[in-house]
């Protein structure tokens, strides 16, 4: 069987519930109202952001840079902190070294 999944219109909850968000191993939808923003968090696998809509601001290891609609970040262990003024979606995937998944 083969699993197509439509980002750009699946639905999602806010940052808060986003343990409800995985749909495929350790793959998420990250929703972030105006104004909201992720705290702190030591990541100890690789992962991948993409951003389905909005903006955003990522710091990583206090190193700061805005991603947009489209633009993918990828970055191995780091610190991570997310915020947004306008909103955003993204899809997040975190990737264990060793095995390929989480």
């Amino acid at each position: 069987m083969v699993n197509v999944f439509d980002l750009k219109n699946m639905s999602y909850d806010n940052y808060e519930n986003r343990d409800k968000n995985v749909f495929s191993f350790k793959t998420r939808i990250v929703g972030l109202n105006p104004k909201q923003s992720i705290p702190k968090c030591d990541m100890k696998s690789f992962v991948r952001f993409y951003v389905l809509s909005g903006e955003v601001e990522v710091t990583k290891n206090n190193e700061s840079t805005i991603l947009k609609d489209g633009h993918l970040l990828i970055t191995g262990p780091a610190i991570l902190l997310m915020k947004t003024e306008t909103g955003s979606k993204l899809l997040g995937i975190q990737i264990c070294k060793n095995t390929g998944m989480v």
